[in-house]
């Protein structure tokens, strides 16, 4: 079975998505086409909207999903007689906390991804940059600045949990690829030690390694199931020696296997 999904915003969809998909993951046996249409912020923009959810009803034979952020009543009421399923989502919140708190919603645009607050966005921007500068073990002498420090295997998922820390939660989070030379004496490696209160381990199941490795050098001893099994054993050998915590990535996303490091490691969010 397979359905249309469209998220409506008049701002980045952002809000949208993540909630819309959020619902729709509970349904696994269905497959969702998902249509992302943000800044509707004028009638012009949410009659076309209405023609392109119209038009998926026509083709599809039965009504899309609609998952609405739009918090101007007029282009609501224009998004409303789309022949969809509609999903209101701020209209389904926002009355009941109006009620609970006594006190009106501004209605505002965009104001979840707005920059409320200066001081964490700019850390955020800097961890960013930090994460760029110190990806792949390149700037090791930059650990003493770093909240966190990943090491695992190469193509373990270090890289993309290290981004999304900092532009989600401000981490200035560095990595550093455990390579076979590593491995020979069971040890950290030396720009580790003295960092050690900062590392978190990641690591993965060799045929899932193996895949991914391919993907970037095919029939090489670096992607051979051999070699990534030997890799990943002795890796965990050396995190269960030097007491370090360490999570296995195979079956998660970046989201969740960064916020377990979150609440694994008791970092502060700079949101």
């Amino acid at each position: 079975m397979k359905r249309t999904a469209f998220f409506i915003s008049d701002g980045t969809g952002l809000t949208a998505e993540a909630l819309g998909n959020s619902l729709l993951a509970q349904f696994e046996k269905i497959e969702f086409e998902r249509i992302t249409v943000p800044y509707i912020d004028n009638l012009d923009k949410a009659a076309d909207a209405v023609n392109r959810i119209n038009a998926a009803a026509e083709t599809d034979g039965q009504n899309p999903l609609v998952f609405d952020t739009i918090v101007n009543n007029d282009i609501r009421e224009v998004i409303g007689r789309a022949n969809g399923f509609m999903v209101d989502i701020f209209g389904t919140f926002l009355q009941p906390l109006e009620a609970e708190l006594k006190s009106s919603s501004s209605y505002t645009v965009g104001r979840s991804h707005a920059i409320s607050n200066e001081s964490n966005y700019e850390r955020r921007i800097h961890a960013v940059n930090f994460a760029l500068d110190n990806d792949d073990g390149a700037r090791t002498r930059h650990y003493d600045e770093a909240d966190l420090i990943l090491v695992g295997a190469s193509r373990s998922g270090k890289t993309p949990t290290c981004l999304y820390l900092a532009l989600q939660y401000g981490v200035k989070a560095a990595n550093y690829p455990i390579t076979e030379e590593d491995l020979d004496d069971q040890q950290l490696p030396a720009p580790l030690r003295p960092h050690k209160e900062k590392i978190f381990g990641l690591t993965i199941e060799p045929e899932r390694l193996a895949t991914i490795r391919n993907e970037r050098r095919p029939n090489s001893r670096y992607s051979s199931i051999k070699q990534c099994l030997h890799e990943v054993e002795e890796i965990e050998l050396m995190y269960r020696r030097e007491r370090i915590a360490f999570m296995n990535t195979t079956t998660s996303s970046v989201e969740e296997i960064s916020t377990r490091i979150m609440v694994s490691t008791g970092l502060k969010r700079n949101r």
